[in-house]
């Protein structure tokens, strides 16, 4: 599977906006938008004034990177939310919110959605008491997600439930940090999701 490996702060600096793909990075002065605020590139900070098209695009881009989805399956998503009930731009972020990846991240478990990504793949999060590898798994109201009783002694991850409070965890989530368990006590709303997106640039791009 095709996936992105180069700098994750370029990322950031050419969507304007902290992505927090590097965990705890971001939140110090070492984060490249506080450095750097400006396109990568020798004329990124010159560049033309941007279209309608153009700002669709990127917003389009930023979500995919932001939560580490290709385009591909962020098209299946989009798909799958306009044939939802409701608002097509919050059925995708309430649906992005809900893969087991971005769960896993949102409880402390991880500092970023690439950590979290491998330690699903890696078989250290259970869903109800069973392994589940796939980081795109999508939770529903009333799943239990914890980390394994084995995993519970990883640095990475006592190192991210140490610092859960200063991001803080969503309503919809409830979190036992003693025993690295969290639950889905409702499915995610708009107010929930509190990044800056525009997602109706999202349905405006894929429905030209």
């Amino acid at each position: 599977m095709a996936r992105y490996t180069g700098p994750s702060c370029r990322l950031c600096r050419r969507e304007r906006m902290e992505l927090y793909l590097k965990g705890d990075r971001c939140y110090t002065d070492k984060c490249a938008i506080k450095r750097r605020n400006t396109p990568p590139g020798m004329h990124g900070a010159g560049r033309a004034k941007i279209s309608d098209y153009g700002l669709q695009l990127r917003e389009k881009q930023r979500v995919k990177r932001m939560y580490g989805v290709l385009e591909k399956q962020f098209r299946g998503y989009f798909e799958q939310a306009e044939r939802m009930k409701g608002v097509t731009g919050t059925n995708l972020l309430v649906l992005l919110e809900r893969r087991l990846d971005n769960v896993t991240y949102r409880l402390g478990f991880a500092n970023s959605r690439a950590q979290a990504r491998q330690l699903v793949r890696h078989n250290h999060i259970l869903v109800n008491g069973q392994r589940v590898n796939l980081p795109s798994y999508l939770v529903k109201v009333g799943d239990v997600i914890e980390v394994a009783e084995r995993s519970r002694s990883l640095a990475v991850i006592r190192d991210a439930l140490e610092a859960v409070a200063r991001r803080g965890v969503p309503q919809w989530l409830d979190l036992d940090k003693e025993a690295a368990r969290g639950r889905v006590s409702m499915l995610p709303t708009r107010e929930d999701i509190t990044m800056p997106i525009q997602e109706h640039l999202i349905v405006e791009l894929y429905s030209k």
